[in-house]
This record gives structure tokens, C-alpha cells and sequence, in this order.
């Protein structure tokens, strides 16, 4: 049976369904025990990701590139800022140029909407690795496999979002991939200057999400199974909007003190000062070790469904 992701670009998680998702879950799982069991295979040998960013990236960048190679494959690896891009090249001649060369783009742009110029313009499938303050659709996908592989279920899951809202795209993306599973509770604790953006928002309503917004984490930390921190966008806000959000909230070991037992901490990273060190030592802290590596098995099944079927 042909994969629903077989040839298809993923610029957003407003294309997914729970069957798309199941399938590229269970890929991950499989390649979960590859990697643990053998390092990889040649299942993409002969093929060609090309890797545009526009903007820096440590965790998209390598995982992409690791979950490539794993599966055999070559990679032209790309900082935009040493390209043609600098001499004025257009995004939709950058899109045809390296249709020539690979048989996947993912790409990370510091505009919105600058995925779908892509995928328009491309003749092989576009991964979006993050387009501005608009989404990222692959962190989503090892967000919501993290919490399943943690939590065993998304239905009755209340995942709790703290920090930085208005100008972080993965909040976008995994709170609209959330959405999909209609008993789901989603909190969002945010300074009013950093609340969630209208576009996401009007999204869950629509959706009829059962979600809440907050000021105070002490309102709400007690319910999460998943707290979600997040950090201030530096490279989105002005100064004193940054200077403002900075150490506005942080996760410390009193804030666990007042969580579940059996609740867990992520973050997308890199973090500044909003989660403190002590933390890392929890068994509920999973962002530096499992998240990151769950990275990279979905971004792996994820090339193999869209290359291979």
C-alpha cells in the first residue's frame, strides 16, 4: 500500500490526520530499534538531501543530517548565508537549482511562508524546517511522539505550554497537531506582551480544543502531564521585549516539587535561563536525552516515507 507520505512535501501540521501520524509513529518506532540495534541501513543509498538554512539550527540541522546518513544517504549541507542567496538569488531559482541535485529539500527560512514559496517552485519534495514565527511542522512530529512514548496516549493528556508564545513556532505547530485528538487539554502560560498568537488560537476554536490561557505557572503546573517550556526569541523581538521576557518564568526544583510524578519537561531547545540545571538530573526531564533523540528517529522515518514510500 502506497504511504500517505510517499512524494509529498510537509510544510505544515495542518496536513496531517491521526492515520498520517500513526504511520510515521510506528516508521519512528522502527527506526528507534534500527538505530539501537544496527546504526542504520542503506534504505535511502543513492539518494540526496539537500539541507537549505537561511537561519542557524543546531538540533533540525544535525538530526536531518544524521537521520539521513543513517539511512545511507548523501547530504548537501547548506548555510544560506554563504550561498548564491547572498548575491540575490530568489528563493524559487534556489528551489529549482537543487531539484537538480536531490530528491528532497528540507529547508529552514526566517520568512513566513517561505516553505510553500518552495514547495511551489520545487520539482522534488519540501520539508519545512521552520519558517519564521509561522511553524515547525518536523518538531511537532518528535513533540507529539514524545509525549505518546512518555505518556502512552494523547486522549485526557493536558499539555502545558510555558514561556514565550507569540513568536515561537514550535507552540504553534504541536498545539495545532494536538488539536487532532479531540480529548486533549492544553493550557498556555504567557506574559499578555508573549501570548499565544491569534492565528493559532482561532485554530484550536475552530478545532473545539479544550484549552485555557494563564499568567501565573503556579495556576496550573499541578495538572500538567507535559510541561512544555520554551525560551525567548531572540532573533524575532525587539530588545526590551527580550530584556521583559527574560527569567519572566523559570522551571526550577521547586516548580517539579508541585508537578505529577509521573509528568515530563520538555523543551525544544537551546534553553537560556528558563529551565535550571538541577533539573536535568529528574527522571521527568527528558528534553536533553529522549526529545533529541526522537528527533531523530521521526525525521528519519519521515525521509524514508517521503523517498521510499
Amino acid at each position: 500500500m502506497k504511504s500517505a507520505w510517499q512524494g509529498k512535501d510537509f510544510i505544515s501540521v495542518d496536513t496531517l490526520t491521526q492515520e498520517s501520524l500513526t504511520e510515521l509513529f510506528d516508521k519512528a518506532d522502527e527506526m528507534k530499534r534500527l538505530v539501537e540495534e544496527k546504526g542504520g541501513n542503506d534504505a535511502l543509498k543513492g539518494r540526496v538531501m539537500a539541507a537549505l538554512f537561511y537561519e542557524p539550527s543546531s538540533r533540525t540541522f544535525g538530526s536531518f543530517v544524521a537521520a539521513m546518513q543513517r539511512l545511507g544517504g548523501g547530504v548537501i549541507p547548506l548555510n544560506m548565508t554563504n550561498s548564491s542567496a547572498t548575491k540575490g538569488e530568489s528563493l524559487e531559482d534556489t528551489a529549482k537549482v537543487f531539484s537538480s541535485y536531490a530528491d528532497v529539500i528540507v529547508m529552514r527560512n526566517p520568512a513566513v511562508g517561505s516553505a510553500v514559496s518552495m514547495a511551489d517552485h520545487a520539482w522534488v519534495p519540501v520539508v519545512s524546517a521552520g519558517d519564521g514565527i509561522g511553524e515547525h511542522p518536523t518538531q511537532a512530529l518528535l513533540d507529539a511522539y514524545t509525549i505518546r512514548a512518555e505518556l502512552g496516549k494523547f486522549e485526557g493528556t493536558h499539555v502545558v505550554f510555558v514561556g514565550e508564545m507569540a513568536h515561537y513556532r514550535p507552540v504553534n505547530s504541536l498545539a495545532k497537531l494536538l488539536a487532532l485528538f479531540p480529548k486533549i487539554k492544553l493550557s498556555f502560560v504567557a506574559d499578555p506582551a508573549f501570548a499565544l498568537q491569534d492565528g493559532v488560537r482561532d485554530y484550536l476554536k475552530t478545532k473545539k480544543v479544550d484549552f485555557a490561557e494563564y499568567e501565573n505557572l503556579d495556576d496550573i503546573v499541578a495538572e500538567a502531564d507535559a510541561l512544555y517550556v520554551t525560551r525567548p526569541k531572540k532573533e524575532f523581538i525587539p530588545a526590551e521585549l527580550y530584556e521583559k521576557a527574560l527569567g519572566k518564568y523559570r522551571v526550577d526544583a521547586k516548580t517539579l516539587e508541585k508537578m505529577k510524578p509521573s509528568s515530563i519537561v520538555m523543551h525544544a531547545l537551546p534553553r537560556l535561563d528558563e529551565i535550571a540545571v538541577e533539573v536535568d538530573q529528574d527522571p521527568r526531564a527528558v528534553y536533553l536525552n529522549k526529545q533529541m533523540k526522537n528527533g531523530m528517529y521521526t525525521r528519519m522515518a519521515l525521509l524514508d516515507l517521503i523517498i521510499n514510500g
